[in-house]
């Protein structure tokens, strides 16, 4: 974040260069948290309805561009699939992460076959898998035609790190990673491999019966605040500079206060505040459902967006986030904090194109 604010002030071109160097490597650093949260079965996950079908869809073609021309990349969607209840940011990057491991089993070419389907694992199954529950799920079965693995490197697929590829290839995190969401999520993973003859890794994620909910189309423009106030309340300097500097760069007015009681006295003295973005983890008496509970009690209907680094708190449960809660995780970039403080404040202004040819009507 600190990063990022200096950047524009930055005019000399070798200096931007190694500046972006570091910002990249932050975010493979902040990336790499992830995925070891991921393995962990700790990173907070945003669990929705979706139709695996309709994201399949629209992942393919991001995946034959990213896997290249001698890979062909072919889709099998069945009939009357059911919903499942998944992280649908995570489906996709689990759904990448293994097209990008079949690309990589198969450096002279080949053909990638990403399947869904409905299924079923009854309690002859899961007597051989004892952490699997019997039931329906939704399957999503990606197959390579690719060089296959040994019995001994099958045994260490999912390890964190445990990589085949050369140096620099790679951390050996995309099939842990895919491992811990599938896990995390209620689901199931099994791998089928033989040398010479490919790799299927099946992903069975469970079944919901609630209604997809109708994804946002993209998000184009970064959106900025219309002077609207923040209450920052963040116990860390540092961190909470940062917060304050990017808000206000953003175009928001901003508060801060160290800790929840510091936050509730500045409640109690404006009533203008619009938004509370507050840390999780803070030191002090007051525990932090507590102080939100006092904070909406001093102003009815306040909204609030949280921020953590870790996951096993006041507002994840299980890795999944509380019904109605808005947390962005850290470390965090100014675009991720531009778009859940837009959230959570009811939703970034939108963008509307009006065609029409008569200059009285337009």
């Amino acid at each position: 974040a600190n990063l990022e604010l200096i950047e524009p002030s930055v005019t000399d071109e070798k200096a931007r260069r190694r500046l972006r160097n570091a910002i990249h490597g932050a975010e493979r650093a902040a990336d790499l948290t992830r995925r070891l949260l991921a393995f962990a079965r700790r990173q907070p996950l945003e669990p929705q309805p979706i139709d695996l079908g309709r994201q399949v869809r629209e992942v393919a073609e991001l995946m034959r561009r990213t896997l290249g021309e001698g890979i062909e990349v072919e889709t099998v969607i069945a009939g009357g699939l059911w919903n499942t209840l998944a992280d649908p940011a995570q489906v996709e990057s689990a759904l990448l992460n293994l097209a990008i491991n079949a690309r990589d089993a198969m450096p002279g070419g080949g053909r990638l076959t990403v399947e869904v389907a409905n299924a079923s694992l009854d309690d002859d199954y899961v007597r051989e898998e004892p952490e699997v529950k019997a039931g329906q799920y939704v399957l999503l079965a990606v197959s390579d035609t690719g060089a296959g693995m040994s019995p001994e490197t099958l045994a260490r697929v999912f390890e964190p790190f445990f990589s085949t590829k050369g140096e620099g290839r790679g951390t050996g995190l995309g099939l842990s990673m895919v491992y811990g969401f599938v896990k995390q999520s209620g689901g199931h993973v099994r791998i089928y491999s033989e040398p010479g003859q490919g790799t299927t890794v099946k992903l069975y994620l469970p079944r919901t019966r609630k209604t997809v909910i109708e994804r946002a189309v993209s998000q184009a423009p970064v959106p900025t605040g219309h002077g609207q106030t923040i209450l920052v309340v963040e116990d860390e300097q540092a961190v909470r500079e940062a917060a304050l500097a990017m808000l206000t760069d953003m175009g928001f007015q901003t508060l801060q206060a160290d800790g929840p009681e510091a936050a509730l006295a500045v409640l109690a003295a404006d009533d203008g505040i619009d938004l509370m973005f507050t840390d999780v983890i803070m030191p002090g008496p007051i525990k932090t459902r507590d102080f939100v509970a006092k904070a909406q009690k001093l102003r009815p209907g306040l909204p609030v967006l949280y921020t953590s680094g870790y996951t096993e708190n006041a507002i994840v449960h299980h890795g999944r986030l509380d019904v109605g809660v808005n947390l962005l995780s850290k470390p965090y970039g100014r675009d991720a904090l531009a778009r859940k403080v837009m959230q959570a404040l009811g939703g970034a202004r939108p963008t509307v194109l009006l065609v029409e040819d008569d200059a009285l009507v337009r």
